[in-house]
């Protein structure tokens, strides 16, 4: 055994494997895309066995393109699109229907007469998160109320539940294993983040029978042995975690009040509370981090719901840009006198505001406007989002009784796809008044899990010295002038509040 870690990276709109040597250096990686499935207008499902074939598929590939054996790996980890829910029968591991993705939100009347009833507090208080359909526990309800033969199969103690991790370790182990780690039970909002347990109440609420639920394990923990048939012999299973706290291991964000943002279609911001969870004033979400010898790191959460997707808008709706990558060339060259502002509210805004029924707009249009000035608008709204998430995490830290030596340190790490603009973490780093560093491996994700699976396996060292290796690509130093940036932010937070629809 030569220390390799095989790393899974079960994504939204992919799956991925890389393989990992001892030093943490990528020998193999290999990628898929599955089929999205919308059958009715905020309806988001995945087929299950396209999951599971994708996984295998690209495990099997990256380890022919890494030159290794089943033998040569140490271990398995896994990192999945998080909330996802999936529920399968435990005789034959198939799924009884398909895979409600964490976009869906079929179930938001079903949440909106909890809400309307008190029960918010109840899911708040126990779990740090909010009554949503974004979170697992809803899913689980519709599907054992809208699948034939469900709710009673569930009850009798044929069905499992399982986020997409959960369903992959089953199957990867032949159904010996029906386990979870914190940070995904986290997710579910049926999980007492206080007291490391299902919430019997919370069971109750959802009507979800504790039978189908899995164990809760650590991060780094004994998840069992793949079937050997998959791989050429068995390997050992040991890390797991959601995609966006496995992107906060591979930043190394490991001393209270660090902070990492992920930038894709969408931007999740992770700020590290330490051992204690600190209750959001401001909506944003209090979950689990990681977890390591039963110990759980808490952490607070906000999402953008448009990031990248912008660019994607002006791309493939506008057709201005031929490629997201032109944005940051084409924002360099807008007029500086022209201040033109979008507010990306397409699906509504996320974290502060949470305004779900706002749409977007664009405002300080002129006929000098031209696509130079409405790409830096798309990157720079980016940025003020970040700005307003940063302003209301540090904010929750200062009223938990911090004096802000960790959270107002002046250092954002960040990750993700819309990192490669220079321009746009740059613009970032302005709006932010502190600096941004963007690391030499970007792809923190699925080396979070890659990291996990290998501490785990006793191949790489105690997160301390993990983190010691983070290594630095770039760090981007704010240069605006203050006046500049006060005026900029006030113009943001303007064009924000006339797209509000409520207050």
């Amino acid at each position: 055994m030569t220390g390799h870690v095989l790393a899974i990276d079960q994504g939204t709109t992919s799956t991925r494997a890389m393989v990992f040597d001892q030093a943490m250096r990528v020998k193999g990686v290999a990628q898929m895309e599955f089929a999205q499935h919308y059958p009715h207008p905020g309806w988001v499902e995945h087929e299950p066995e396209d999951l599971w074939a994708t996984v295998t598929s690209t495990c099997r590939r990256a380890m022919t393109a890494a030159g290794i054996e089943a033998g040569e790996i140490a271990s398995i980890g896994i990192t999945n699109q998080r909330e996802t829910t999936v529920v399968w029968d435990r005789r034959t591991g198939r799924a009884v229907a398909p895979a409600i993705v964490w976009q869906d939100r079929r179930t938001a009347a079903t949440c909106q007469k909890l809400r309307e009833a008190g029960h918010e507090s109840l899911v708040s208080s126990r779990t740090g998160l909010l009554l949503d359909p974004y979170f697992s526990a809803s899913k689980i309800a519709w599907i054992l109320d809208n699948t034939d033969g469900a709710r009673a199969a569930a009850e009798a103690g044929r069905l499992a539940f399982g986020t997409v991790d959960s369903f992959l370790l089953w199957r990867l182990t032949d159904g010996a294993v029906h386990a979870t780690d914190a940070t995904n039970a986290s997710r579910t909002a049926l999980y007492n983040i206080h007291e490391g347990r299902w919430d019997e109440a919370l069971l109750d609420l959802f009507r979800v029978p504790a039978s189908m639920l899995p164990e809760v394990r650590d991060c780094s923990a004994d998840f069992g042995m793949s079937d050997p048939d998959l791989f050429g012999g068995a390997i050992a299973i040991r890390g797991i975690a959601g995609d966006q706290q496995a992107a906060t291991v591979g930043q190394a964000c490991f001393e209270p009040g660090m902070v990492k943002s992920t930038y894709g279609t969408g931007c999740f911001a992770v700020l590290n509370t330490g051992n204690a969870p600190v209750t959001s004033q401001n909506r944003l979400l209090t979950t689990i981090a990681y977890q390591f010898d039963g110990k759980p790191t808490y952490a607070l959460e906000g999402a953008i719901f448009v990031a990248g997707a912008a660019v994607q808008w002006l791309r493939d709706g506008l057709h201005i840009l031929e490629e997201a990558a032109q944005s940051g060339d084409l924002a360099a060259i807008a007029d500086a006198d022209q201040e033109v502002y979008m507010v990306p509210a397409f699906v509504g805004l996320g974290a502060p505001y949470w305004d779900a029924e706002c749409r977007g707009a664009i405002f300080g249009l002129t006929r000098g406007t031209g696509r130079a000035e409405l790409a830096r608008a798309a990157l720079e709204a980016v940025c003020f989002q970040t700005n307003d998430l940063i302003d209301a995490m540090h904010a929750d830290w200062r009223a938990a009784g911090h004096d802000g030596a960790g959270a107002g340190a002046p250092v954002l790490r960040v990750d993700g796809g819309m990192v490669a603009s220079d321009w746009t973490m740059q613009r970032l780093a302005d709006v932010l008044d502190a600096p941004v560093d963007r690391p030499r491996m970007r792809e923190t994700t699925v080396q979070g899990a890659a990291y996990l699976a290998g501490y785990g396996a006793g191949v790489y060292p105690k997160p301390e010295a993990f983190a010691e290796g983070w290594a630095l690509e770039r760090r981007f130093s704010p240069t605006m002038d203050e006046a500049l940036r006060t005026r900029k932010v006030d113009g943001w937070r303007d064009a924000v509040s006339r797209t509000l629809t409520a207050g």
